[in-house]
């Protein structure tokens, strides 16, 4: 068996995948978990040096949201960079994001760490608004 085969294969099941997936075309007849799930399974076989992962937690129940978040933190490290849009603190409580940042109308308009998200999911994100906030530059 491959090197890439055995690395597949380990990766599915490390984030729940049914290795029948593997012969499924893809995203045919999947629930909305197995294809976020078969999201990080792409992110971790094809290893990107930046993710865009767009509410990744969406239609997620408990127990798909830990796996996923787990897929993401494995995947994480000092050598690559993921953006991961999220409009609830749910998954931040299982993936510590080194940075939030609040955009509005394309701007960032608040930045900070984990207590940000934290603040936000308390507070909401009224105070946040750009009349209320200065405008931050774009990193």
């Amino acid at each position: 068996m491959s090197d890439f085969r055995k690395l597949f294969k380990k990766e599915m099941n490390d984030l729940g995948v049914d290795q029948s997936f593997a012969s499924r075309y893809l995203n045919d007849g999947f629930s909305g978990g197995e294809k976020k799930r078969i999201e990080i399974l792409q992110m971790s076989m094809l290893k990107p040096k930046v993710a865009l992962l767009d509410e990744t937690d969406s239609g997620l129940d408990i127990d798909a949201l830990k796996i996923v978040a787990e897929g993401i933190n494995r995947f994480h490290n000092s050598e690559n960079t993921i953006l991961l849009v999220t409009h609830y603190q749910r998954l931040l409580n299982f993936v510590k994001p080194d940075f939030v940042h609040v955009m509005y109308d394309g701007k960032f308009v608040k930045s900070g760490g984990p207590e940000l998200a934290l603040k936000l999911e308390d507070q909401g994100y009224d105070w946040v608004a750009p009349e209320k906030a200065q405008t931050t530059e774009v990193l």
